[in-house]
């Protein structure tokens, strides 16, 4: 188990130097304002960014990273991620580490082993994660307290035993999971390494459960002295009830009311009217309308003699109290370990469940050097990766069907209120239905209709995933389409993406994802559509632009939208040309948007560019948010024009301006784009017929293996079965050569007077049908199909008691696959 210090750096935004190693719960206070200032510091890069004072290389370091988390909505998933965790430090601790993205290689790749683990947990499904039950908090604060020896409350130490049950409940069902399998061990690393560590004190956990109940109030079973006490209590409590109750009756008024009252822990009557009453007793207060209160005299020794009594049950609540404070003082620091082990597993665990929740992929993080060649990556989780093809090994960055991760989660949002809205809607019609006993018609059936139809939408209205495939030799890829074609949303996709994956977040894109591993991410992006941020000025980019370049290394990744905008269209080309060409050289790899079409030239001229564009259906006069690779994008604006009906003057004298050689080069873009189009619906076809080819094969070889097989068993079958055929023969001729000899012995002998050579023969006779029966028998008896050769065995046997007259039978015998049989034969002749 790592020392407490060493955890919270884990977690810590602030460098570790700032915390004393005797005070690892000062990181838990600080998370809240972390976070308060990296927001904060977002603002004032926000202002910082449009202002024209020039702050030189002395300025803010961090300004013009910030502000490019700020336009990437970054706080904004970070909170979505933190949401996830079950307790208030998991979420500060889950958004500190996502904010804190100075992590290197290594650390990105344990960000990810951690949350591969939380994955694998989740499906392995018997372990429960849900830190929602544990008030991490309160703990904190109970620790804090146990330190200045303050007795803990009873929701304290019920909040204390609730962390150590889950966490020994946790380490039972890991012990229970890695003895069923020892690969799981493996599987959870390093989350096991964690848990199998847990320091739980049981005693601890037994001993408050003995003395508090589930709400966190005293049992009287706690102490001798506290049940005693609180019978006092109840004892007294009950005579002056009965008091009350006699008072009461005696004074009964039917124009008053009266009820007891209890003021300061004392049992008083109080009247409902301004009247005087005939009880003897101490006006404790009157009038105003509020009635009268009176301490009757007979209740006052009562209420003196219960008022020591509750003292005493504080005091024995207290000692029960403190007595577990001590007991919890013994381990403290094993308890605060614990708690900040807890604390980072709940982070750990919203970063998992974010990834399942949304069905990300697990990134295969790649370290690139400055020539783009892949480094060594055996330090990559090799049992989380997911097998490649070919053709994703060729890209540095390989992301098909990505998603937008902040429009999936809005698309989510809404399509969850419609669904409520309609529920609602439904639920509360039924209820009119009901209670007028009549069907409802007019406005309340067009508003479930609209519901409906806004359900139905919302579920077909999907984000539209893009797939983003670039090479290894690409440095500067530029991206042109029409406006709202989804150029900006695929920038911060990307830009998102690479974050995600460096602070350990599975990737919201198909199987097979391949992403570098970036130092830091830069963004220069004017988005209109963002409601954080405001259109910026020509000269606020520029700025922005150049603290990208400063800061930027041979390991960034660099966004810019709209680059070169704002002015004149030449001189923006120009200086558009002249920022990618730097860049090319300055960065790991830029991804440029458009409307410039000199830039779509750059990919001819100068190495390491390639272009994109977003299609644009010309027929529904829409984008379809798709990426064509490979093709510089062509201007829309006079076919567009012309499909909406504006004159074909207009458009004619539109398109003389334009110039024949750009109507030309539109001409072969759009060639280029059919070209391109065919060229994956080969492609596709290819790779079905492809699939088809190899199944084929694997069915070829399946039925040749199974071919092999059945041979292979047909010949044993055929031998086991001769063997056996064999077997019978041999007993069979042992059994004749035996009779055989003897009846030559017998021939020599002189007959006896009742035996005559009519009766030997008639005997033969007899013993050679019998083996003949019994040879079929043991023909009969074989598990195996027989061969049929029953009569050649009987032949066999035949030619061996005629002593061998007929050699051609012996041939057949041969002939017919007996070697055995001869064999024999030969040395029975013998």
């Amino acid at each position: 188990m790592a020392s407490p210090t060493l955890f919270l750096n884990s977690v810590a935004f602030l460098p570790s130097s700032s915390y004393p190693s005797s005070s690892p719960f000062l990181l838990a206070v600080s998370f809240r304002s972390v976070c308060f200032r990296n927001r904060a510091l977002l603002n004032r890069c926000s202002v910082a960014s449009r202002s024209a004072s020039a702050a030189g290389p002395g300025g803010d370091p961090y300004a013009a990273r910030f502000q490019s988390l700020r336009v990437l909505e970054w706080d904004q998933l970070c909170d979505s991620v933190a949401s996830f965790a079950g307790t208030s430090l998991g979420r500060e601790a889950a958004k500190a580490r996502l904010w804190s993205l100075d992590q290197t290689y290594e650390a990105s790749m344990r960000l990810l082993g951690e949350t591969n683990a939380a994955v694998e947990m989740h499906r392995h499904g018997g372990f429960s994660l849900d830190f929602s039950g544990i008030d991490a908090a309160l703990v904190k604060s109970v620790i804090q307290y146990a330190r200045r020896d303050s007795p803990m409350s009873g929701h304290e130490a019920i909040a204390v035993a609730s962390l150590l049950q889950f966490a020994d409940t946790l380490q039972l069902n890991l012990r229970a999971a890695i003895k069923e399998d020892a690969d799981w061990h493996r599987r959870f690393m390093p989350l096991s390494e964690v848990i199998l560590e847990f320091i739980v004190n049981r005693a601890l956990i037994k001993l408050i459960q003995q003395v508090l109940d589930e709400d966190g109030s005293v049992k009287d079973s706690a102490s001798p002295l506290l049940k005693r006490s609180r019978e006092q209590v109840r004892m007294l409590e009950k005579r002056l009830h009965e008091l009350m109750d006699k008072l009461m009756r005696n004074d009964r008024n039917e124009s008053s009311f009266q009820e007891v009252s209890n003021v300061n822990g004392r049992w008083c009557i109080k009247s409902g009217m301004d009247k005087l009453t005939n009880l003897n007793g101490l006006l404790i207060s009157s009038g105003s309308g509020n009635g009268n209160i009176i301490e009757p005299l007979a209740a006052i020794p009562l209420n003196d003699e219960l008022q020591p009594a509750r003292g005493l049950v504080a005091k024995a609540e207290e000692d029960v109290l403190l007595m577990l404070t001590k007991k919890m003082q013994m381990d403290l620091d094993e308890t605060e370990i614990l708690l900040n082990s807890i604390i980072q597993l709940d982070m750990i665990n919203a970063r998992a469940a974010y990834s399942l929740s949304y069905g990300g992929t697990c990134p295969d993080l790649l370290l690139l050097e400055e020539k783009s060649r892949l480094l060594d990556t055996e330090t990559s989780l090799s049992e989380h990766k997911i097998s490649k093809s070919s053709n994703s090994m060729e890209w540095t960055l390989f992301l098909p069907k990505a998603y937008h991760p902040l429009l999936v989660q809005q698309h989510r949002l809404n399509l969850r209120k419609a669904r409520k809205d309609l529920s609602s809607a439904a639920a509360e019609i039924g209820r009119r239905k009901m209670g007028a006993g009549m069907s409802i018609k007019g406005e309340s059936e067009i508003d479930i209709v609209a519901l409906k139809e806004r359900v139905s939408a919302l579920e077909q209205a999907k984000p539209v995933a893009a797939d983003f495939f670039i090479s290894r030799e690409t440095k500067v890829l530029v991206i042109t389409g029409p406006n709202t074609g989804g150029k900006t949303v695929c920038l911060k996709t990307i830009g998102l993406a690479a974050l995600m994956a460096k602070s350990g977040l599975y990737i919201l894109a198909a199987e097979s994802v391949r992403i570098p591993w970036f130092d830091s991410v830069f963004a220069d992006i004017g988005d209109e559509q963002s409601l954080s941020q405001s259109l910026s000025t020509f000269s606020g980019h520029l700025k922005q632009i150049s603290d990208i370049q400063s800061k930027s290394t041979k390991q960034s990744l660099v966004l810019l939208d709209e680059v070169g905008a704002g002015t004149n269209p030449l001189e923006g080309a120009a200086l558009g040309m002249s920022l990618l060409e730097s860049f090319a050289n300055g960065a790991l790899l830029t991804i440029a948007t458009t409307h410039h079409g000199e830039l779509k030239t750059l990919k001819y001229s100068a190495a390491g560019f390639e272009n994109a564009c977003m299609e644009f259906d010309e027929v529904n006069l829409k984008p379809t948010y798709k990426i064509l690779w490979g093709i510089p994008g062509r201007s829309n604006a006079i076919s567009i024009a012309e499909r909406l009906g504006l004159p074909g003057t207009i458009v004619n004298d539109a398109r003389e301006l334009y110039g024949s050689a750009s109507a030309e080069i539109n001409e072969l873009i759009t060639d280029m784009e059919k070209y391109k189009q065919d060229f994956r619906e080969l492609q596709r076809d290819s790779q079905s017929y492809l699939m088809l080819a190899r199944e084929l094969h694997r069915k070829l070889l399946t039925a040749r293996r199974r071919i092999e097989e059945q041979r292979i068993a047909q010949k044993n079958k055929m031998f086991r079965e001769i063997s056996e055929a064999a077997a019978v023969a041999r007993s069979m001729l042992h059994k004749r050569v035996r009779e055989f000899r003897a009846s030559q012995v017998q021939r020599f002998q002189p007959i006896g007077v009742k035996t005559s050579p009519k009766s030997l023969a008639v005997k033969r006779q007899q013993s050679i049908d019998e083996d003949s029966k019994d040879l079929v028998q043991r023909k009969s008896t074989i598990p195996s199909e027989p061969l049929k050769q029953s009569s050649l065995d009987l032949l066999c046997c035949r030619v061996i008691w005629n002593g061998f007259q007929c050699p051609q039978d012996i041939n057949r015998c041969i002939g017919k696959k007996i070697p055995i049989v001869m064999s024999f034969i030969v040395n029975g002749g013998m």
